[in-house]
């Protein structure tokens, strides 16, 4: 944004001189600096967020550190991996969308479609989750927004799940991005065997390493139930992604070679409802398999030829209407519905 205005300015200046046969004042050495400079962070920026993409083996790394309700036991450690490709999906220069696909199984390899993490840089909104299934897009003012980027995070169907304006600081050698703490939904491992918590208050930081990234959480799981939101344990939470190779990479890139134009069609709509109304959310509370696993359905038909795209894009925009509200109601009364 700040690039491109500033590109349109230098033009309109060199196309307006010699109309006007007036001597124009040359830029100052500390406004080219500062342009300079400017120009270099974003596309530090830029390399950052696309080095991101590629092959990978994934650990999933999560341990719960101090309880903060009397009586609470920590649980146990969670460690799990896998193998992974992300794909850049669109590059729009201030606008970076990066897919995310686990290639899973034993003898038989199979895909599954995991999340998404979108990047704007200086962004007028952010989409950021409000608890209960439920999020709103929180307007931003042209100085808090000014040299950093939004990243906005979407579930298995494309459904949102949390996002965050963050700066990216490239130094000591570390091109990293670090968000403010923001609210996001329980991750599965926890939303499909608790109901003891009900948000996550999160930092989420990403660093580029030099074998790959790293994905750093600071969790607070958060009660939110009868009140004010309590703490109720800490986590830490590492996803450490190292490039590797030696897996069935095609199995994924088939998949969204086979399935990107009904993702395409269920992205717009996701994309849709968020732009027509500044709160919405799900009727259902928990994890929304409801919603989730009939998509993923439909885009395996797609792979497999069963349906075309656009059938099952019509299909799949049915079961989100049929989920959707644009009225939610209050916090407590959305969360009476996970009794």
């Amino acid at each position: 944004m700040t690039i491109r205005i500033i590109a349109a300015a230098g033009a309109l200046a060199l196309a307006v001189l010699p109309l006007s046969g007036c001597a124009t004042a040359a830029p100052s050495a500390s406004q080219t600096t500062t342009a300079n400079h400017q120009d270099a962070d974003f596309e530090a920026d830029r390399k950052a967020i696309l080095a991101m993409a590629g092959n990978y083996h994934v650990t999933f790394d999560f341990i719960e550190t101090v309880a903060f309700e009397e009586g609470y036991e920590l649980k146990d450690r969670k460690l799990s991996g896998g193998n992974e490709i992300v794909r850049v999906i669109a590059d729009e220069g201030d606008f970076i969308s990066l897919q995310h696909i686990l290639v899973v199984g034993g003898d038989e390899k199979f895909p599954v479609k995991h999340w998404r993490q979108d990047w704007r840089y200086e962004p007028d909104s952010v989409l950021t989750f409000i608890g209960a299934n439920t999020w709103e897009t929180r307007a931003l003012s042209d100085s808090e927004s000014a040299g950093k980027w939004s990243q906005v995070v979407y579930q298995v169907d494309d459904a949102p799940r949390y996002g965050a304006l963050g700066e990216w600081a490239h130094e000591d050698g570390v091109s990293a991005w670090t968000p403010p703490r923001e609210w996001r939904p329980l991750p599965r491992r926890d939303a499909t065997t608790r109901d003891d918590y009900q948000a996550v208050d999160a930092i989420n930081r990403h660093a580029i390493t030099p074998d790959g990234w790293v994905h750093e959480q600071d969790n607070t799981k958060l009660v939110l139930k009868g009140g004010e939101p309590h703490a109720l344990v800490r986590e830490i939470g590492v996803n450490t992604y190292k490039k590797f190779d030696d897996f069935e990479i095609a199995v994924g890139d088939d998949y969204w070679a086979a399935t990107q134009d009904f993702w395409a069609a269920v992205r717009d709509e996701w994309t849709r409802i968020e732009a027509e109304n500044p709160r919405f959310g799900l009727t259902v509370q928990g994890e929304p398999e409801a919603v989730y696993m009939p998509i993923l359905d439909l885009a395996e038909a797609v792979e497999d030829g069963e349906k075309t795209s656009a059938e099952a894009a019509e299909e799949a925009r049915a079961v989100i209407a049929s989920f959707l509200t644009t009225r939610p109601a209050p916090l407590q009364a959305r969360l009476a519905g996970t009794d």
